[in-house]
This record gives C-alpha cells, structure tokens and sequence, in this order.
C-alpha cells in the first residue's frame, strides 16, 4: 500500500455522508461546525460564493472543490449580497432541501469523520479550494448515484466518497508547491522512499542509518532533511506508526497481542503493551474494548 492510501485508512474512522442539492436564485445557506469531522463542498453546475468568518468571500465555479478539514461552520449563497437562511443545516439535514423547479446551481454537501491526530491533515490550511478532472469525474459519478440510486448504490456511494477524498488530497499535495509538511516530504524522492520502507514494513528493525541507506544518503543528513519535512525525527515517526498501526488492528481485528506486538516489530507482548500504554495512555487490551468511534 503507498503511504498516502495508508494515511487515508488510517484517518477514517466513521460514516461519511453526503447529500446531492439543487439550489435556485436568490439563494444562501449556512451549514453548521461539524464537530470531529471535515466538510466538503463540490460545485457541479452554476456558480456561488463559499462565506467564511473572517474571511473574503471566494466565488466558486463549476468543478471546484472545497475542503474544510475542521470542520468549520460556512455557507454559500449565489452572491456574497443575499441574506443566509437564519437556521444553518448540516449535511445530513440538507437532504430535505426542496428540489426547485429551474436550480441555477448544483452542489454536493458532505463531510468525512477523520481522525485528525494524522500530520497530514495538521498541515492543511483551513480552507482546500481544488479544481481538478479526476476529481470532478468522481463527483459526477458520486452524484449521479445520489441522483438515481440503483442496484449497488448502497455500495457504491461509500467506496466514491472514498475516492473523492483520495483525489482531493492528491491534487492538494501535487498541485502546489510545497516546501515544509506532508506534501512536501510526499513529494520529496529521499522523505518518500524512507515513509514507503517504513510503511510498507513497520516490524523492521529501522535505524536511521538504514532509513537513510534506503534513500541514498548519509544519515545526518537524511535525518535531517526527514525531521524538517515531517516534523518529527525518522524513529518517533516509526514509532508513532507503529503505534498507529497496531491500533488499527486492534479495532479491526481479533488477533491475539502477541500476533499484533510481532507485526509492529516488537518481539515481546509486554514490550508492545508497554510502548502501547506510552503513546496511547491505555493498554492495548482495554483499548481494544473501548468502544468504537464507528
């Protein structure tokens, strides 16, 4: 698995949901915080204006999206003029939205639950606009099943929210820039081929004199240039990985501690228990029993 599938994996942690809405002029919404969670806004057709506290009003056109990784409250409207409807909806609530006889603009309303723990998402700015074909093509398709579900919708609807989301992150990390952060250390060849090698094999014995070796450098400077870009030095990241992994597992599987501590790369159940109980503030075995954020 390459590292920004795994990321997305391992940040989703329940429901998304999404509602496809006809909107017709004179129109303006406000949608509320979404505590936990990250918006979404896709123009599909028309145009409107995306509002924001303390913030200039941005007109959005056909084919762009919006990504609000905290979840912040905002609205749209077909101009920065119109006055906001006075109750703010959520995106399961605007379902209900009445269908108008002539829409002038169409969009998708969504939001993903995300653990938000991941430097990925610590990284984006509070409002992601992106307009892209491969992005755009997935809406299309996720709304036309919103529009007229059919045998497999059911299945199909997660699976493309899913994809938006991935696509939505890929055009943010290649399409601008970046010299600091998760996008850059994705598109740095030295940072990336290290997060592959750890990613694709945490129960490795890593150090950074092999992490460097993988990359082709000396390890002071690659312990470097990884520290800068992922703002953590290359074995708190491996840990943290690791870590994050075995949590997966627990939640999403019945294998025993010790098949768990053996595929993070610890080679005693207590001494998974105990780097476990550090970085989590829980043993694995209570954690496991917690309750699921699902």
């Amino acid at each position: 698995m390459d590292v920004l599938s795994d990321v997305i994996a391992v940040m989703r942690t329940g429901r998304p949901v999404v509602a496809r809405v006809a909107w017709e002029k004179p129109w303006g919404q406000r949608f509320a915080p979404v505590p936990g969670a990250s918006g979404f806004q896709v123009v599909l057709k028309g145009a409107c204006w995306l509002l924001r506290d303390h913030a200039d009003p941005v007109e959005l056109r056909e084919g762009d999206v919006v990504f609000l990784p905290d979840g912040r409250g905002h609205a749209l409207a077909d101009s920065p003029t119109t006055p906001l409807a006075t109750e703010a909806c959520d995106p399961d609530s605007v379902v209900d939205h009445p269908v108008p006889a002539h829409p002038t603009t169409v969009t998708l309303c969504g939001a993903y639950e995300l653990d938000h723990v991941h430097p990925l998402l610590r990284d984006l700015p509070g409002t992601v606009l992106v307009s892209d074909p491969e992005l755009l093509a997935a809406a299309a398709l996720l709304a036309g099943e919103l529009e007229h579900p059919r045998l497999g919708s059911d299945a199909l609807v997660p699976a493309l929210l899913d994809t938006l989301l991935l696509y939505l992150l890929r055009a943010w990390s290649t399409g601008t820039t970046h010299t600091t952060g998760w996008a850059a250390a994705l598109n740095d060849p030295v940072t990336a081929t290290a997060l592959h090698h750890i990613h694709r094999d945490p129960a490795h014995p890593w150090t950074v004199a092999r992490l460097a070796a993988t990359a082709g450098l000396s390890r002071a400077p690659f312990a470097k240039r990884f520290t800068a870009l992922v703002g953590q030095p290359p074995l708190t990241y491996l840990t943290w990985w690791r870590m994050t992994t075995a949590a997966r597992l627990l939640k999403d599987t019945d294998a025993p501690l010790s098949t768990i501590a053996a595929q993070v790369g610890y080679s005693s159940e207590f001494a998974f228990a105990a780097a476990f109980k550090r970085a989590r503030g829980t043993a694995p075995g209570r954690y496991r029993r917690l309750p699921s954020t699902t």
